[in-house]
């Protein structure tokens, strides 16, 4: 039995009702308990429980403290190609989006990380739209295996793909996987995915558990706050990791909470997550997963991440680029454009006004354009501290 099964049966409507209706008797309930339900979960994200941040703050910063120290680890992702064959309305790299594209070659990819091992990062997270054709595993396995000796960890974030697969590239030294739902309603997803095999909603849920099969040692999901109402797709996310928590018990388990940005085909959101309803979700989901690794991206603007450091979140990302060859400007004698998933010529006025730093389309906005240095520098300064590197493979290997 998969998480989709379990899924099916949860009353998902019905707790995000009640959420709604929460009040200030039960919120104070589910603070008190050591061990939150989802139940709880859904008082802790209520509107009622907002009027009580500040004791769900507090005791949110207690816990991580408690569990993680004052730590905060660093991240950066690094694009490897904006290819897609996927039409998704709310990115960026979508098919059908007339932009730049390339995909880098594996001595390009080699560069790129070295930039960023310059940086400082040890923890690198590599990032790549949906296309067989230049994305297969072979691909994808050639970029990991070239890495490994100098990144002592890595993680993908690619799309999905057979146990196999993902077998092939833990053996070519890959520890973790990302894979974000996008949104949790069923409904909602088939209209925001029109076409490419990212429309099969059930495959792209049991991701993270054929890649636990496959032996990766860190998973990663989320969904993307500005699609669903945040607090339905809050509770399935809850309700996702606790089943992984469960089931997939030896792998180590983060949790994501990126905001939709601007992007290419200026897509807007459907609907809102405000500041303070994001701090209040970082609190109720780490009452709930004391253990759990929560990661906060460039996303979000300076001001808000700063603030949020205190609170509960233990990975972040700095400094990144959301393009192929953002950090080098590898690829820029490659880069095509593309309508409609047709590579079309563009003429050498179109190229002129694109101007010699033409670079490849990002996947979205960064918000915090802060130096990884910058960004250490105010973790210290916080009383945390910044952490480059995950852990010594040859000490888990």
């Amino acid at each position: 039995m998969s998480f989709v099964t379990e899924f099916n049966l949860l009353p998902l409507v019905e707790l995000a009702e009640r959420s709604l209706r929460g009040s200030e008797t039960v919120t104070r309930r589910a603070l008190e308990r050591s061990s939150v339900t989802l139940n709880d979960f859904a008082a802790l994200i209520s509107p009622a429980a907002g009027e009580q941040l500040e004791p769900l703050c507090r005791r949110s910063q207690q816990l991580t403290q408690q569990r993680f120290g004052k730590v905060i680890r660093l991240f950066a992702p690094l694009y490897l190609s904006n290819e897609c064959i996927n039409n998704c309305k709310y990115c960026g790299f979508s098919r059908d989006n007339s932009i730049l594209r390339v995909t880098l070659s594996v001595e390009e990819v080699v560069r790129e990380a070295r930039a960023l091992l310059k940086q400082g990062f040890r923890n690198i997270l590599l990032v790549s739209g949906e296309h067989p054709k230049f994305v297969s595993s072979g691909y994808l396995a050639e970029c990991v295996r070239a890495l490994h000796a100098e990144v002592p960890s890595i993680s993908l974030e690619v799309g999905p793909t057979e146990t196999a697969d993902y077998r092939q590239l833990v053996e070519a030294g890959a520890d973790g996987l990302v894979v974000y739902q996008e949104t949790y309603d069923r409904g909602l997803y088939a209209e925001m995915h029109t076409s490419g095999p990212k429309r099969n909603f059930d495959w792209r849920m049991e991701t993270p558990e054929r890649a636990y099969a496959a032996g990766f040692r860190r998973l990663g999901i989320g969904a993307l706050y500005g699609l669903a109402d945040w607090r339905f797709e809050a509770l399935c996310l809850a309700a996702h990791a606790d089943y992984l928590l469960r089931k997939c018990w030896k792998a180590q388990l983060t949790i994501s909470l990126p905001r939709l940005r601007p992007c290419a085909g200026e897509f807007e959101p459907l609907t809102q997550m405000t500041d303070r309803d994001l701090v209040q979700l970082v609190c109720a989901l780490r009452l709930m997963f004391p253990d759990v690794g929560l990661v906060l991206s460039t996303r979000e603007p300076a001001k808000l991440r700063n603030g949020l450091i205190p609170l509960g979140i233990t990975l972040m990302s700095a400094g990144s680029h959301t393009e192929p060859g953002g950090y080098t400007g590898a690829g820029k004698e490659k880069l095509h454009h593309t309508e409609r998933g047709r590579i079309v010529e563009l003429g050498a006025s179109e190229w002129a006004a694109a101007g010699p730093d033409a670079h490849a389309t990002g996947q979205f906005d960064i918000a915090d354009e802060r130096s990884p240095q910058e960004v250490a520098e105010l973790i210290r300064q916080l009383g945390y501290d910044p952490v480059w590197k995950d852990w010594e493979p040859a000490l888990t290997g």
